[in-house]
């Protein structure tokens, strides 16, 4: 068999560069794109880590309509925050990964801590108090 036949017997002419070609003909799957569990299993099986996500983000906005306000947002910010530690430690996630791997966790985790920290802060009574956040409002508003 030459260098430029395959398996099934059609040549096909060898890139000779490591270039993208100008016009592409669909989209590469990111990084980590691939099935979560094996083909034959179930939808659901295959994509239990995006399913994990949205399940925790789902049962922030139900506690969030139940009016517990600090807990609902802490669900979401926290799923945010899973979904990152998934796309880090599993190789692959299903169509929790979007983009790089890099970016997808730099997203996911940035969004989870802004959304925790926000969730801390929330008045009456916050949990977490930073006094130059105060200094800065007070600045910008006068």
């Amino acid at each position: 068999m030459n260098a430029g036949a395959h398996s099934d017997g059609v040549s096909r002419p060898q890139r000779l560069t490591r270039r993208f070609p100008l016009i592409t003909k669909d989209t590469a799957r990111p990084q980590g794109g691939g099935r979560a569990a094996p083909g034959d299993a179930p939808a659901p099986v295959r994509q239990w880590p995006l399913l994990t996500v949205i399940g925790g983000v789902a049962l922030g906005l139900l506690v969030l309509s139940l009016d517990a306000f600090r807990a609902g947002i802490l669900l979401i910010g926290l799923s945010l925050l899973a979904g990152a530690v998934l796309r880090r430690v599993l190789p692959s996630v299903g169509m929790l990964a979007v983009r790089s791997r890099f970016t997808d966790m730099a997203t996911y985790g940035g969004l989870g801590f802004v959304i925790v920290m926000l969730a801390l802060m929330i008045q009456p009574k916050p949990w977490l108090s930073l006094p130059f956040l105060d200094d800065i409002v007070h600045f910008t508003v006068r």
